[in-house]
């Protein structure tokens, strides 16, 4: 199943600068392993702002909870998922 999810992240400023760097870090580290299964298939940045809008390919919506909700920034951000279906004009 494909999902348009999108991201908004917004660490406090009570966030103690190593602690937010070290989220960032195991953040960068979990979204490449899940890119490299094929599960996060595409991520894009968001121009000037902390937001991505990325596209999974998971085998169900529990799956993409579970995925979502193990991100290391997932306490500090707003996300809005889409589930996609294929389009009757799509040459793909």
């Amino acid at each position: 199943m494909l999902y348009l999810v999108h991201m908004v992240v917004d660490i406090p400023d009570t966030v103690p600068a190593d602690v937010a760097q070290e989220t960032i870090a195991r953040e960068k580290a979990y979204s490449q392993e899940l890119q490299r299964s094929g599960e996060w298939a595409e991520i894009w940045r968001v121009v000037g702002e902390y937001a991505n809008y990325s596209i999974f390919d998971v085998e169900n919506h529990d799956r993409l909870h579970e995925i979502l909700s193990g991100l290391p920034l997932y306490r500090w951000m707003t996300i809005k998922v889409t589930p996609l279906a294929k389009h009757g004009s799509s040459i793909r």
